[in-house]
């Protein structure tokens, strides 16, 4: 049983940053495929990007925040970061940090991970 905890987040102005951070414990850190999702007011739940586990390290973002978020994850440290530039108010959402083991086709799918972390606000507004 992974538990996942997220720390960052809070207030940004428009084309800002901001960085969101997930620590994990109780299992088995690098195999497991480590996802973010955000979820915005009256909205559901979308993929905002993965990095797989097991060695794999291959990363998948949604084309919204391509080129602006970057994943990392360290393994030693059993933590998993999203750094998020040139931010708008349309990133205004709860971010949730995610792992599984979803195959390659599943990787955007929320169903397809095991634990989730309780999410924290991310807020970009003048």
């Amino acid at each position: 049983q992974l538990q996942l905890v997220e720390s960052g987040g809070g207030l940004a102005q428009p084309g800002g940053s901001l960085r969101v951070s997930c620590v994990a414990s109780g299992g088995t850190f690098r195999q497991y495929t480590l996802g973010w999702f955000r979820q915005a007011p009256g909205k559901e739940r979308e993929f905002v990007g993965a990095v797989r586990g097991s060695g794999a390290n291959t990363y998948h973002y949604a084309d919204s925040v391509k080129g602006r978020f970057t994943i990392s994850r360290d393994n030693a440290k059993n933590t998993v970061t999203l750094q998020m530039n040139r931010l708008t108010p349309e990133d205004t959402a709860l971010y949730y940090c995610t792992a599984g083991r979803p195959i390659l086709s599943m990787i955007r799918t929320e169903t397809a991970y095991w634990y989730w972390g309780q999410g924290i606000q991310v807020t970009v507004s003048s």
